[in-house]
This record gives structure tokens, sequence and C-alpha cells, in this order.
């Protein structure tokens, strides 16, 4: 052995080639909220569930923002109760996705963009981070839409002044991160319970056909034929497996202060899945549920065309004869807005810190975060007028879903590799699922582009 040799294993280089990693160490992401809810000893099942609880509702909320309602309301309105096989496929991604991010940030001390950083070549992670900045602000301009289309129905306030409006969301974000990360949490999960409220009475109220409702969660081919239903199917896909939620849950799971040992470890791990998988089954039904109202309420009725939310929401008080349905439709809208703000708002942050180590005043971030979204849907309100802003909800999702690859393969790649998890490596059947939900991702984009350029023989039957 060599003399030196010794002194050059204990250097942090050493070490994390040692573990996979080329760095140790590193500067955590959010380092403000970092390890700042502690997990208090001698806990019983339930509390713990109770202390880890959160940060999967941080992620829930991202996939019910406003551009789900854009797509589950045109996926309903245009093809009744078909594509809910499209939200629940997309919800079982999310949560097998999820699951991995939490593991990755709890094993590895690293979110999602700095395991890129550290992994990837300078040019390649500058890639990832251009492609994830487009994610987010595709993700931001859906967030600034919903909410100024609520204040629009709500208070009749113009939806360029709506959009103004929604910069101040920038303010409230830090007032309630600096009083800690718990009460953004508990505004998130009351706001959830807003949502699912509003839709339960909304389900109610349209009195769907139960049987094609169960019927609709079958998976048919009809919808790889179709180019328009599989351009709203990859705008659920998109809506709901978001490429922002994979960077931020990842590094919001360290907010816990869980013991660093193999055992703390994968405390945290089981009680984060399980936090994250409950959460994203309320996503599931209240994106079912969007799609199931506008399925019952317009489809059925020969209101085929109903693709924007303004005009949903004028028609669902006449055509279902309650008065209150279409202000609880538009409640729910600007829960669903503000909610996604807060949570893509944080993910810019984590992004800018891992992908490029430049840690810039929250506040600047995000205000630069919410003027890229503003920007562009100002300029579609001025061009278009209103008719155009719902097309460019349901755009801002078909860019996220191709976006998505970008995120999910090099989630996969980490998670599977024994040289960076060590003992908390994918067993071979999640590595088998992982891959397979990848392949599936790229695969249907790969095809939406072909169809898109004309490439394919795609038809485009009648709904």
């Amino acid at each position: 052995m060599p003399p030196n040799s010794s002194a050059i294993s204990t250097t942090p280089e050493a070490k994390g080639n040692q573990s996979g990693w080329r760095h140790q160490n590193l500067t955590p992401s959010l380092q403000e909220v970092h390890g700042s809810i502690p997990i208090r000893q001698g806990l019983g099942f339930w509390g713990k569930l109770l202390a880890f609880s959160g940060p999967g509702y941080l992620v829930a909320v991202g996939s019910m923002d406003p551009g789900n309602w854009a797509t589950d309301i045109a996926g309903g309105a245009g093809y009744g109760y078909k594509l809910l096989s499209v939200v629940l496929l997309s919800n079982i991604m999310a949560i097998i996705l999820q699951a991995l991010c939490a593991k990755l940030g709890i094993v590895t001390g690293r979110d999602l963009a700095q395991a890129c950083r550290d992994h990837y070549s300078k040019p390649v992670s500058i890639v990832l981070w251009v492609m994830c900045e487009i994610a987010i602000c595709a993700c931001d301009l859906a967030e600034v839409i919903g909410s100024a289309i609520g204040l629009n129905l709500l208070f009749g306030i113009p939806l360029a002044w709506g959009v103004a409006i929604t910069i101040l969301d920038v303010i409230s974000i830090l007032y309630l991160q600096n009083k800690g990360f718990r009460w953004i949490e508990a505004l998130v999960i009351t706001l959830i319970l807003t949502i699912g409220g509003c839709f339960l009475a909304e389900i109610l109220f349209s009195k769907p056909a139960w049987g094609e409702v169960f019927n609709g969660f079958i998976p048919r081919s009809e919808i790889l034929r179709n180019r328009e239903m599989l351009l709203i199917g990859i705008g659920i896909l998109g809506a709901t497996v978001m490429p922002h939620n994979l960077y931020l849950h990842s590094s919001i799971v360290q907010t816990r202060k869980y013991e660093k040992t193999n055992t703390g470890k994968r405390e945290a791990i089981k009680f984060a899945t399980i936090d994250s998988t409950i959460a994203l089954m309320f996503a599931l039904f209240i994106n079912a549920a969007i799609l199931i109202v506008a399925a019952a309420t317009f489809h059925t009725r020969g209101h085929l065309a109903v693709t924007e939310i303004q005009q949903a929401h004028q028609m669902l008080s006449p055509l279902l004869g309650v008065s209150v349905a279409s202000s609880l439709f538009a409640i729910a809208l600007l829960a669903s807005g503000q909610n996604s703000t807060l949570t893509g708002t944080l993910a810019g942050q984590i992004v800018m810190e891992g992908f490029l180590n430049i840690r810039l005043r929250p506040w600047l971030r995000r205000l630069i975060t919410r003027l890229l979204a503003v920007i562009p849907a100002m300029i579609c309100i001025l061009l278009y007028g209103d008719a155009g802003v719902t097309r460019l909800l349901v755009l801002s999702q078909v860019v996220l879903s191709l976006q998505l690859s970008f995120a999910v393969i090099p989630l996969v790649t980490f998670t599977s590799s024994r040289e960076k998890m060590g003992e908390f490596v994918n067993p071979t059947w999640l590595k088998v699922t992982a891959w397979a939900v990848a392949i599936l991702i790229v695969s249907l984009n790969v095809k939406f582009l072909l169809d898109t350029f004309g490439l394919t023989g795609a038809v485009t039957p009648t709904a």
C-alpha cells in the first residue's frame, strides 16, 4: 500500500467516489428550512406518520393545478369518461416516481437537481437545468392563469389585472416560510380540502352514470389512435406527473430531522412514501372528479366543444339547475391556483440552487420565476383575449409532459444504482417498474411529436 494512500482515501473527493458521488457534504437545498421539523423519539406509528406528513401534499397540489382543469374539462366534455384511464395511470406513475424522489433525498441528502449536477458533466447539467426551467415556467404559467381566471369569475377582476395580482403571491410565500415550513404545509392541506369539498358537491349535483365512470378507468387503444385524444391524454400526464415535483419532493422531505442512520433513513422513507401516496390519492379523486363532472354535465348533453374554464363556469349552474354550482367551481379554481403557486416557486428555488449552485435571495428568485410566467400570460391575453387563455393552459401541460423524460430518466438511474444508494437501491421489481414508466413516458411523447409533424398515419375519429 502506498504510504499516502490513507490520506487520499479520507479526502472528500475520495469518499465521494466510494459512495458513487463526486462530492460530499453538499450544502442542502432550502437551507433555511432544512431539518427544521424534529421527529420526537418515542412516537408510535400514527404520531410518526403525522410528523412526516406534509411534503406529499405539497407535491399533490401540482397534480391538481389549473392546468389539470383545462385538460380534464376538455377530455370530459369531448370524450366523456374515456380518459379516466389516463388519469388513473398518470396517478399510479406519479405515486411510483414520487416515492423514488423521497428515497433519493433521504438516502443521499441530495435533491434531484444536486444529484444531476454531481453526476453529469457541466454541459449536460446545464441542458437539464434549462429543460427544468422551461417546465417550471410552463407550470407557473398555468398557476398564474388559473388564479387570474378564478379572480375574474368570483370578483369580475379583468384577467390582465388578475395576472398582475399574482405577483403578490411571492410576498405571502416568504411570510409563511419565515414563520416555519409547517405553516406552508397547513395552508396547502386546507386548500386541498377546500377543492375536494367543492368537487364532491359538484359530483353530487351532476349525477354521473356510475357504470360508465367505472368503465372509463379501463384503458383503450382508441386514445393512441386519436390524435386529439392523445394530445389531451399527454396533457393529463404532464399535469399529473410534473417534472418540477420530482425536484421539489426530493428536497422538502429533508425538512424532517430524522436520524441519519440506516434504520432512521429506512423509517423516513416508509413514512414519506405513505405521506405522498395518500396525498396523491386525494389528487386522483380531484382530477377524476373534474373530468367526471365535465363528462356528466357537458358531454352527455351534447356540449362536446367545452374547452374553456370560463365557459364551463358559465354553463354549470344552468345545465345542472343548481345556482351554487358555478360559484363552488370558481372557489375551487382559485384555491387550486393559489395552492400551486406555493409549490412552483419553491421548486424554482430548489432547481436553481441545485443545478447552478447559485443562491439568490428567495424573494428575488421567486419574483424572477413569477415574472417569467406573467409576461407570456399578459402577451397571450392582450393578443388573443380570454379565448386564447385556456388553449395556452393545455399547451403548458403538454410542454410539461415533453420535459418529463429529462427528470424521470436521471431519477430512475440514480435510485437504481447500488453504488449511489447502497442497501437502499431499488429492488429488481421496482427497477423494472420504474424503467417501464420511463419508457412509457418517452414513447408517448415520441408518438405525439410524430403525429404532430404528420409523420404517422394517426386519425382523428369523431368523439
